[in-house]
């Protein structure tokens, strides 16, 4: 059974920066892509970011070269760095990733950027 568990939500001033980390059970985030995805209030659910096997990086045009994603292998663990924050950028970020070919998503971690 995979397991994906986000972390480091919180309340932060538009402008700034936080980290979200995303745990995997097991060493699946070495070998498969992971995605970030968010839902806002009363929004559909929005893909944000991922990172591939072998470390390629995309990112959602509305968060281009504020948001970093990045892997710690050793670590089970995804990031993702947002810096220059926006009140738009508030909602539930969800880590998600397809293991042999199932479905697999976090419970997610509150952002919320006051203006």
């Amino acid at each position: 059974q995979v397991q994906l568990v986000e972390s480091g939500g919180g309340l932060v001033q538009a402008g700034g920066s936080l980290t979200l980390s995303c745990v995997a059970s097991g060493s699946i985030l070495s070998r498969n892509a992971i995605n970030w995805h968010r839902q806002a209030p009363g929004k559909q659910r929005e893909w944000v970011a991922i990172i591939t096997r072998d470390d390629t990086t995309t990112y959602a045009d509305s968060v281009k070269g504020r948001f970093t994603i990045s892997r710690d292998n050793a670590k089970n663990t995804v990031y993702l760095q947002m810096n220059s924050l926006k009140p738009e950028d508030t909602a539930v970020y969800y880590c998600q990733t397809f293991v042999r070919g199932n479905n697999y998503w976090g419970r997610g971690t509150q952002v919320t950027v006051s203006s």
